[in-house]
């Protein structure tokens, strides 16, 4: 299969824990519990946003066609979305950037590294992609630990660069296909 296949149809993909899927309306009472909270955004690089703010407004648009993949991260014991996972910025269907974010009710309890690892998997066994990577903010060691325990390496530091709105150290990451 290819990223092309994934355009109009989005994968779920199942761990012992977690699926990852494509969020839905049904999902915006758990969105709420944990997207406006500011203390996620620390090292995102900006504030929550409108949507983020009011995640019902997520679908109001409806879903434009993408390669580009945005899923919730649902825990199977409590089919709660406490998280959601993004593959982005597509370049030449062979590298892609992803990025992470979960509730703060469930930070340290592995649920990262497993839905980011599982993840991986996917794009190097389902689709073209050849190389993953990341870019974090020096200061978000929570953030690096999954990457590394995902299999990304370090690759290099860009000081000073602009991740979204904030200026701050990035750390570069990436994964090669296994």
């Amino acid at each position: 299969m290819a990223l092309a296949d994934y355009i109009y149809n989005k994968p779920t993909i199942e761990t012992d824990r977690i699926v990852i899927r494509p969020m839905t309306t049904e999902d915006v009472t758990d969105l709420k519990e944990w997207m406006p909270d500011k203390s996620i955004y620390t090292y995102w690089g900006k504030g929550p946003s409108k949507t983020e703010k009011n995640p019902g407004l997520l679908f109001e648009k409806g879903n434009k066609p993408t390669k580009s993949l945005h899923l919730g991260i649902s825990v199977k014991d409590l089919d709660k979305v406490i998280g959601d996972l993004w593959v982005y910025l597509i370049e030449n269907n062979r590298m892609a950037s992803v990025a992470i974010r979960l509730s703060k009710k469930y930070h340290g309890k592995g649920y990262g590294t497993e839905a980011l690892s599982a993840m991986v998997r996917f794009c190097f066994e389902k689709t073209e992609l050849k190389r993953l990577w990341a870019e974090v903010d020096i200061r978000n060691v929570a953030s690096q630990r999954i990457l590394e325990k995902s299999g990304f390496t370090r690759e290099g530091l860009i000081r000073q660069g602009k991740m979204v709105n904030t200026w701050c150290d990035l750390l570069c990451l990436w994964h090669p296909r296994f």
